[in-house]
């Protein structure tokens, strides 16, 4: 999430000071990125070091305003339009950890496999419990607000990133025990599969049905 642009998209809607911004970032989010003060006022500073943001006087009770410029909302815009880079994809510490464990001495990768699953599958429902709610708030009328919409997109996309690793875990369990088998039964198809193996690693892996996932413990938005 850029932080940077972020905030002008919150100081376009008229001038904000820094906790302010702070709190409707999170409400915007649904408080799934979390911000602190000093990392706001950080990012306002640079803001205005590029000519983004400037100073827009105090409120009543003497907190300092920024206000967007013009070459800042022309900035917004730009990022708006611009397809999100995907050439240095972000680090992804589940990535790291199953590529370490991959032989490490010790270390039972499928059971990592295992744990992360289960965590993965309890998140997912989560989610969805949560997108349920806030789908069931909206169309009802009770809650129109733009916040809230907000919140349903972001539930919906971490919502098919957990289903999508999911799969990948099932995929990384299927073609490790197809790497553990030995070489000449690997080579030939013909050979009938090993118990309990699964599906092949390059093979599509079914969805697990909702009668496979744990129960869900309750969590609280933000």
């Amino acid at each position: 999430m850029s932080i940077r642009h972020g905030l002008l998209a919150l100081l376009e809607r008229g001038p904000r000071y820094g906790s302010q911004l702070r709190t409707e970032f999170e409400s915007r989010t649904g408080s799934t990125w979390l911000l602190n003060v000093g990392q706001v006022y950080t990012t306002l500073a640079r803001l205005e070091r590029d000519g983004l943001v400037a100073p827009g006087g105090e409120d009543p009770a003497g907190h300092t305003l920024y206000a967007i410029t013009d070459h800042g909302r022309a900035e917004l815009h730009q990022w708006y339009e611009r397809p999100v880079d995907r050439t240095d994809p972000p680090r992804d510490e589940l990535s790291i950890k199953l590529a370490m464990a991959v032989g490490a001495p010790g270390v039972d990768i499928r059971a990592v496999i295992q744990s992360q699953r289960h965590a993965t599958i309890k998140a997912m429902q989560d989610y969805t419990r949560l997108k349920a709610q806030a789908l069931a708030a909206i169309e009802s009328g009770r809650s129109r607000e733009r916040d809230d919409v907000a919140w349903l997109l972001v539930l919906e996309q971490l919502i098919f990133q957990t289903e999508a690793e999911v799969r990948w875990l099932d995929h990384c369990e299927a073609r490790l025990v197809r790497l553990s088998l030995p070489a000449d039964r690997r080579a030939d198809p013909a050979q009938p599969q090993a118990a309990g193996a699964g599906p092949a690693a390059d093979d599509p892996v079914p969805a697990r049905t909702t009668a496979d996932r744990p129960r869900a413990a309750r969590t609280r938005r933000g």
